[in-house]
């Protein structure tokens, strides 16, 4: 669908605020756009702004053959390929070959760059307007996060283009200076990986876009029996082959009995003192903010945050991120007792 005139006369001869007020409609998408693209968060608030920046500039080029959404798109995911082709990256991305990797289901901890999205900034404000399309809970869960992130990047452009932006193959083509018929293959290639590195079970997740009302009171009493320290308690809510990540440090915890043991040392250990957790939502999943307060301090403390992903009604994956996440989710990464009493 081409944009219309009026939309083209905006683009290229409005002022700033004109501009600004047709962009910004989209930030919300074109933000999770690149939080797909990259897997970081941060990197995602950075590509925005840079996205929209090169829009402005290169207004005059807006011609009006695709919709200004089409148009967005095209330059956010050259901003992403530009930025996934940057010599930090390449660091990162060898650092990561050179840890070891693991299988499939280990995508999450072989990939240090991965951050959690808060379920605030998938929300639109107003869920009627044409821009407040519902973000599907399956394409922003951390597992197919983790797995399109071992696509090549064009590859990985050309699958969230049409299966999760919704963008029709001729728009994806000129995005990315493609075929249709190299979209098409290129869709092919990429669903077939991507079918390799997802869960076994993934086909019988729930495709609904926040945690259900069993995920929910799971999450509550997570965050009790964390609030305890009470390992039995947390046992009795964990699946036998559950598994947890932790993508910052490369380390991966397979099944019950491995998780219990690092649980286990980290509650047994005096220096830690008392705990307190706070429940989120981020990737559409239930997750929380856990602080601890150690002996002697009068402020509880950030120590990580955990996303879970529920099945059966019992955790089967727990992935874990280091604090500095947590300023994205509004909490604070000290706190007195008083201010985190959620």
């Amino acid at each position: 669908m081409e944009g219309g005139a009026d939309e083209v006369a905006v683009v290229r001869s409005g002022g700033a605020a004109e501009f600004a007020h047709l962009a910004e409609r989209h930030r919300r998408e074109l933000r999770v756009h690149c939080y797909r693209m990259m897997g970081s968060y941060a990197d995602a608030e950075d590509l925005v702004q840079e996205t929209l920046l090169r829009a402005w500039r290169k207004r005059a080029d807006f011609a009006g053959r695709s919709t200004f959404r089409a148009w967005l798109y095209r330059i956010a995911t050259n901003a992403c390929l530009d930025a996934l082709d940057s010599p930090a990256r390449r660091r990162e991305v060898v650092a990561a070959a050179d840890s070891g990797g693991g299988p499939a289901d280990h995508a999450a901890a072989e990939l240090p760059w991965l951050q959690p999205i808060p379920d605030s900034a998938l929300d639109a404000g107003d869920a009627d307007s044409p821009e407040g399309v519902t973000i599907a809970r399956e394409t922003v869960e951390l597992a197919f996060l983790a797995a399109i992130q071992h696509l090549p990047a064009r590859q990985r452009a050309v699958l969230i283009l049409r299966d999760a932006a919704g963008l029709p193959a001729a728009d994806t083509a000129a995005a990315l200076d493609m075929s249709v018929a190299s979209v098409k293959s290129a869709l092919q290639r990429a669903r077939a990986t991507l079918r390799d590195r997802l869960p076994e079970r993934r086909s019988e997740w729930a495709r609904s876009v926040r945690p259900s009302a069993e995920e929910r009171a799971l999450l509550d009493r997570y965050v009790e029996a964390s609030r305890r320290a009470d390992l039995p308690a947390l046992t009795a809510l964990l699946r036998a082959d559950a598994r947890q990540a932790m993508p910052p440090a490369h380390l991966v915890f397979d099944g019950r009995a491995a998780i219990l043991g690092m649980w286990s040392a980290a509650l047994a250990d005096p220096v830690w003192g008392a705990w307190h957790c706070v429940p989120l939502t981020a990737n559409r999943q239930p997750a929380c903010a856990t602080y601890a307060r150690r002996a002697g301090a009068e402020l509880f403390t950030a120590v990580n945050v955990d996303v879970l992903r529920i099945e059966g009604g019992a955790i089967a994956e727990i992935t874990t991120f280091g604090p500095e996440v947590l300023p994205a989710f509004g909490l604070p990464l000290e706190a007195a007792p008083a201010d985190l009493l959620v």
